[in-house]
């Protein structure tokens, strides 16, 4: 003892934890298992896919697949999208041959079934017309060797969709060409 304080440590109190006891109050789980963590994951998830949505939508182009990606593709949406084509009326048009067929007589289901059929020919040849005109004038802005395989069948796909249903959304106005 010296000067009332003794020589040896004083000891802790408790005994050393093994090598075991120490590494497992070192393990925790690699990713967080709480509830919190989830919700919170969950939120960011739905922020970012909303934010994918709405950039397809408005037709960004790091957020289209591949098929839209590209200025030829653009150029084709804003052009299909600045006119009127039949094949919008398509799906409207099977809706009534539908509620046709409930009506009684065989003559009304008949001739609607006919009529529907005159018009799928009808917006065929609206797709085949517009295919031809999509590739010229894509010939025209973007050269003739430059311009991109599938180029008509891309608008004519988009040609059968009725407008509110397309994505990404249309950029132009009825009547407004595209640059």
């Amino acid at each position: 003892m010296l000067n009332g304080v003794p020589l040896t440590p004083p000891t802790k109190g408790r005994p050393t934890p093994t090598r075991a006891e120490q590494e497992a109050a070192r393990r925790r789980p690699l990713v967080a298992d709480t509830k919190e963590a989830k919700a919170r994951n969950k939120s960011e998830l739905a922020a970012q896919r909303e934010k994918a949505r709405l950039g397809m939508a408005a037709g960004e182009d790091k957020y289209l697949p591949v098929r839209d990606k590209g200025p030829q593709r653009k150029f084709v949406r804003d052009f299909i999208d600045s006119g009127w084509h039949l094949g919008e009326a398509v799906m409207p048009a099977m809706v009534l041959v539908i509620l046709a067929t409930f009506v009684p007589l065989p003559a009304i289901q008949y001739y609607s079934f006919i009529g529907l059929w005159i018009f799928i020919l009808f917006v065929i040849g609206d797709m085949i017309i517009s295919a031809i005109r999509i590739k010229q004038a894509a010939k025209k802005k973007f050269g003739e060797d430059r311009v991109e395989k599938g180029l008509g069948w891309y608008g004519a796909m988009r040609i059968i969709q009725m407008r509110f249903m397309r994505l990404p959304k249309p950029q132009v106005k009825r009547g407004q060409h595209p640059a």
